[in-house]
């Protein structure tokens, strides 16, 4: 294993954290989360055509870059630094994996050069608040109570008398930029309760009986939506007999390597601006940074942060370790936030305080991907740390012993 950067990864770095640093301050975050899209379509564009972010997760053959996982996750530790508001997330590190595994050839064809480019912008939409449970982040996917089980509720697919005639009814709360995505990856159920399975629908931004509704959320940077389904017309993904759910699982891995990315990311962040406030903050006639108690708080900080920095990268570089690498950037982040908040005092507690954003994003990951102590329970489950032999086919394991 080199854990070196390229000198190509470096110099994305370099230009991403330029670019975001003139662009992406506080308060251009803050206005840029109040419009229509949730984010800056400009900034957006700019990231798309001259870093070409959105396609670094698509092959070559189809107009993306073809990069490995651990630059997708370079890029979202930059954008995690910035609190990005971005449909990244869920276009590069959810949608484009799902149509590369399942999709037809023609699909791909279709859908991978304009998702490359930044054209088109997708969302996954899983029903109910179950995003990390579909992923298989929090436990297994497989059974499929999580999206309805063939019983009422969550979505289900019905099949019309016309190729590709499928027909979607239901909802999906939580859906990340399902309000502005030009498409929709929909979950759902068919066949009924004896016969159930789960299958893949892309839905048009435009398609009939489609309703969006952008919700309220603590995390303003992570737009999210209620999507209804009222009898839409979709296109299944892929064939009748794909793995939906060794599919969703797999994505999963790669997006929590992601996301840890990005979670530390923001982590260093919010460390950096901690400690550039306490050297400058004086109480007593000297700086609060000098005072041995506050020292002694911020190193643990950055021991904290750097121990998750290495769980991420090693993430990046295999993603099956995705899951306790999540878990140990999520607890950083949370942690950083709150210090960080306290060490800026009075003013630190003031919810409009730039220090709030970081511990709404610490917040807002932990209920969408979470909890930390779910992803590392189920990771443990995996590895048979609680007897039986490891989950190798991530299938539940029968025996568990007492702690």
């Amino acid at each position: 294993m080199d854990a070196a950067f390229t000198a190509e990864q470096d110099e994305m770095r370099r230009t991403l954290r330029e670019i975001l640093g003139k662009r992406c301050g506080p308060d251009e975050v803050k206005a840029a989360v109040r419009i229509a899209a949730g984010y800056d379509l400009e900034l957006w564009q700019q990231l798309s055509r001259r870093l070409g972010l959105p396609g670094l997760a698509v092959a070559e053959e189809y107009g993306g870059v073809g990069c490995a996982p651990a630059d997708l996750a370079l890029a979202c530790e930059e954008t995690g630094r910035a609190l990005l508001p971005s449909p990244l997330l869920a276009t590069a590190a959810l949608a484009v994996p799902l149509v590369t595994a399942l999709g037809t050839a023609a699909q791909r064809s279709a859908l991978l050069p304009p998702l490359a480019t930044g054209g088109l912008t997708a969302a996954l939409a899983v029903p109910g608040p179950a995003l990390a449970t579909a992923l298989a982040l929090t436990g297994d996917n497989t059974p499929g109570e999580w999206a309805g089980g063939g019983r009422a509720g969550g979505v289900q697919a019905r099949a019309g008398t016309a190729p590709d005639g499928w027909r979607l009814y239901g909802e999906a709360a939580q859906v990340l930029d399902g309000h502005s995505a030009g498409l929709l990856l929909v979950v759902a159920h068919t066949g009924g309760f004896a016969r159930s399975r789960i299958l893949l629908f892309l839905v048009r931004e435009d398609a009939p009986g489609l309703v969006r509704t952008r919700q309220t959320t603590l995390d303003e940077t992570r737009p999210q939506a209620r999507v209804q389904l009222r009898d839409v017309p979709a296109e299944l993904l892929g064939e009748p007999d794909a793995d939906v759910a060794g599919a969703l699982a797999a994505t999963g891995r790669t997006a929590a390597a992601v996301l840890a990315s990005e979670a530390v990311g923001a982590a260093g962040a919010a460390l950096a601006r901690t400690v550039e406030y306490v050297r400058g903050r004086e109480q007593f006639g000297r700086a609060i940074g000098s005072f041995q108690a506050v020292k002694h708080r911020l190193a643990d900080l950055y021991v904290q942060v750097q121990a998750a920095r290495s769980a991420a990268c090693y993430a990046a570089w295999d993603p099956e370790q995705g899951g306790l690498a999540l878990a140990q950037a999520l607890e950083a982040l949370r942690t950083t936030a709150g210090e960080a908040i306290q060490l800026h005092g009075g003013i630190g507690f003031t919810w409009e305080h730039d220090a709030h954003l970081y511990f709404k994003r610490a917040a807002a990951d932990e209920l969408l991907f979470g909890p930390v102590h779910r992803l590392r329970a189920h990771a443990a489950d995996r590895a048979g740390l609680f007897g039986g032999p490891p989950d190798r086919d991530h299938r539940p394991i029968p025996e568990r012993v007492a702690v």
